[in-house]
């Protein structure tokens, strides 16, 4: 399958002239890959390059933002690892939404709860709903 390829985070964002209070939030975020340890899903709608975990702590550093809600990636369908590792690696300040197949078990429900997720997500903007089915 042919998905389309997206520009990564600004390379040189710019620092705000404000400080940020303590306990800021970034409350919409993704994480994407790396695909070589979580894997993009196969049938995805676009591709996105590598900005993992570390991408996202050193960008949150430097903003001065100290907790964040990763919004799980739809290109990595219902495979919630990469989410779920970069909430386990945050030291608490991060939290997280989850995407999920109809037919997910409470287990794995408790699972997602236990990593940090808080949320489901739904796309109901017709260009966002490119969340291949398992």
């Amino acid at each position: 399958m042919s998905t389309k390829m997206i520009a990564g985070p600004d390379p040189n964002p710019i620092k705000p002239s404000v400080k940020l209070p303590p306990g800021a939030c970034d409350a919409h975020c993704h994480v994407f890959g790396p695909g070589d340890k979580f894997p993009y899903h196969p049938d995805r709608a676009y591709t996105p390059p590598d900005a993992g975990k570390d991408a996202l702590k050193k960008l949150h550093d430097f903003l001065g933002i100290e907790r964040a809600v990763i919004v799980h990636a739809s290109c990595h369908g219902v495979y919630m690892d990469a989410t779920l590792d970069a909430i386990a690696t945050s030291s608490g300040k991060y939290r997280g939404t989850s995407i999920v197949s109809p037919d997910i078990t409470d287990a794995e429900l408790q699972r997602y709860h236990d990593g940090g997720i808080r949320a489901v997500r739904f796309n109901f903007v017709r260009h966002l709903e490119s969340v291949p089915e398992p």
